[in-house]
C-alpha cells in the first residue's frame, strides 16, 4: 500500500478538491447541470464545511489530493437527517481500501455530530460505489429527501445511524 493520509480540508485544498470534482465527472460524463458540478460553493469547499456540524476529509498521498468526501446537515429536512456530500476518488485511488476507511470516517463524524440517519445521491451506474454504499448499511429509498438540487441524481439512499431512543 502506497503512503497515502486522510485529513479534514483546510484553506489551501480549495483548488485541488475542486479540480479533483471536476475531473472526476469528466471521466464518468457525469451531467454537470443537477448534481454537485454546478454547486455553487464547490470552490470554496473549506468554507462550505466549516459550518456547524459540517466536516470534509480529503485523500493526499505524495502532496497530491486524490480522493475526497464528506458530511453536512441535509437542507430542508430534519436536524436529525445528514448527508453524504461529494464523495469522489481519482482513479488511482480507487481499489484501494480509501473509500470504505473515508465512509467510516464520515459516518463517525455524523454520529459524532448527534445524526441519526445519514441520506446520500448518486449515479445509477456508479456500481462500484452503490456497492460500498450497501456494504456499510445504506438501502435504496424510492424518492428525494431535502433540497439537495441535485435533480440529476436518481439514485437515492438512506442509512439508520443511531436507533430512535
Amino acid at each position: 500500500m502506497e503512503n497515502w493520509l486522510i485529513r479534514k480540508i483546510e484553506k489551501k485544498d480549495n483548488p485541488a478538491v475542486a479540480q479533483l470534482i471536476r475531473d472526476v465527472f469528466e471521466e464518468l460524463n457525469i451531467p454537470k447541470v443537477g448534481t454537485a458540478y454546478a454547486d455553487p460553493y464547490l470552490d470554496l469547499m473549506f468554507e462550505e464545511y466549516s459550518k456547524p456540524k459540517s466536516v470534509y476529509f480529503v485523500v493526499e498521498r505524495n502532496g497530491k489530493i486524490i480522493g475526497s468526501a464528506g458530511v453536512a446537515p441535509l437542507e430542508n429536512e430534519a436536524e436529525t437527517i445528514c448527508e453524504l456530500q461529494k464523495m469522489y476518488f481519482l482513479p488511482e485511488a480507487r481499489g484501494l481500501g480509501i473509500g470504505s476507511k473515508m465512509m467510516e470516517l464520515c459516518l463517525q463524524s455524523a454520529i459524532d455530530f448527534g445524526f441519526k440517519k445519514c441520506y446520500l445521491e448518486t449515479m445509477p451506474f456508479m456500481h462500484d460505489a452503490q456497492k460500498l454504499y450497501k456494504k456499510v448499511g445504506f438501502e435504496y429509498i424510492c424518492s428525494p429527501m431535502g433540497s439537495t438540487g441535485h435533480v440529476s441524481c436518481p439514485v437515492w439512499m438512506l442509512k439508520e445511524l443511531a436507533k430512535e431512543e
